[in-house]
C-alpha cells in the first residue's frame, strides 16, 4: 500500500514538474517570437529608410508627402510623458508605501491598501477620458494657454494610474524586512525616521527599485491615455503644455488606419515598437545594476 502511494505521488510530482516546464518553455518561445518578428519587420523598414534619418531627423510624417521618418519627436513625447508620470507616481507611491509599512496600524493598512490598489484596476481608457474631461479643464482654469490635448494632463493621469505599482510593490518589499531588525535598531536608540531611512529602505532597495522601473516601464508603454489626452502632433518640445505624440500613440493611430500591409508606412509600426522594446530592456538592465550595487553595500 505504501509503495502504491509512493508511486502515485511520484507520478503526480512528475506531471506537475513537466507542466511547469511546459509553461516556462511557452513563455520563452513567446518572447523569442515577438523579438524575431520585431527584428524581421524592422530590417525590412531599414532597407528603405536609413538609420541616420530614423535616429537623427527631427521630423516625423510617414503618412504624408513628403515623408519624414525621424523618430526623435515620438521619442521626445514618450520620455516627456514617462518623466512627468514618474515625478508624480514615485514620491507619492513611495510615501504611501512607507506609511503603510511603518506607520499605519494593521487595521488601517488593511483598509487603505485595497482602496489604493483599486486605481490599478481602472481601465486606462477611463483615465484617458478623465484626463481630457476633468484634468485638462481644471488645468486650463489656472493655465489659460494650455492646449486641449497636452502632455501635462496625460502625465498626471498616467502618474495616478501607476501609483499603486510603486506603493504596493515597495510596501511588500519593506514589510518583508524582519521586525527583529527594526527592534534591534530601536534598542540602539534609533528614531522611527532613522529606522525607515537607514534600515528599512536600504534593506528593501531591490523591491523598491523594481517598483520604480516597473512604473516607468508602464508609463513608457502606456497607450490609451496618451492617445486620448496627449494629442497626435509629433514635435520636439519640452513644454508639457503642448500637444505631443508618443511612440505607442502613433502605433495605435496607424494600426487603426487604412495603411496597406507591407508598405513602408506599415513597417514603421515595427521599427517604433522595436525601439520601444530596446528602451524597456535598457531600463531593466539599469535597474539590475542599481540593485546589484545596493546589495553589495548592504
Amino acid at each position: 500500500m505504501e509503495l502504491k502511494k509512493k508511486v502515485k505521488g511520484n507520478k503526480k510530482e512528475f506531471f506537475i514538474e513537466k507542466s511547469l516546464s511546459l509553461f516556462a518553455i511557452l513563455s520563452i518561445i513567446t518572447t523569442i517570437t515577438i523579438i524575431f518578428i520585431l527584428i524581421r519587420e524592422s530590417i525590412v523598414f531599414f532597407n528603405q529608410v536609413s538609420f541616420k534619418e530614423f535616429f537623427t531627423s527631427s521630423r516625423w510624417s510617414p503618412l504624408m508627402k513628403p515623408q519624414n521618418f525621424g523618430v526623435l519627436p515620438l521619442l521626445n513625447g514618450t520620455l516627456l510623458i514617462a518623466a512627468g508620470a514618474s515625478v508624480i507616481a514615485i514620491p507619492i507611491g513611495l510615501g504611501a508605501a512607507i506609511y503603510l509599512s511603518e506607520y499605519a496600524s494593521k487595521k488601517v493598512r488593511n483598509i487603505l491598501k485595497p482602496i489604493l490598489e483599486i486605481l490599478a484596476g481602472i481601465p486606462s481608457i477611463v483615465y484617458g477620458y478623465f484626463a481630457l474631461t476633468v484634468i485638462t479643464p481644471f488645468l486650463k482654469s489656472f493655465i489659460p494657454n494650455i492646449q486641449i490635448f497636452n502632455a501635462l494632463s496625460a502625465s498626471i493621469a498616467v502618474g495616478i494610474m501607476v501609483i499603486p505599482l510603486v506603493s504596493s510593490l515597495s510596501e511588500d518589499a519593506m514589510s518583508a524586512i524582519p521586525n527583529s531588525v527594526r527592534n534591534g535598531a530601536y534598542a540602539l536608540g534609533a528614531t522611527k525616521l532613522e529606522v525607515v531611512t537607514k534600515i528599512v529602505i536600504p534593506g528593501a532597495l531591490s523591491g523598491i527599485v523594481s517598483s520604480f522601473i516597473l512604473a516607468i516601464s508602464r508609463a513608457v508603454g502606456e497607450t490609451m491615455i496618451v492617445a486620448i489626452a496627449a494629442g497626435a502632433k509629433p514635435q520636439l518640445t519640452l513644454n508639457p503644455l503642448n500637444s505631443i505624440q508618443t511612440m505607442t500613440g502613433y502605433m495605435v493611430s496607424v494600426a487603426m488606419g487604412d495603411i496597406s500591409h507591407g508598405s513602408v508606412e506599415y513597417q514603421t509600426i515595427f521599427a517604433v515598437g522595436g525601439l520601444l522594446f530596446l528602451i524597456t530592456f535598457g531600463l531593466n538592465l539599469i535597474a539590475k545594476r542599481i540593485v546589484k550595487k545596493g546589495q553589495v553595500k548592504m
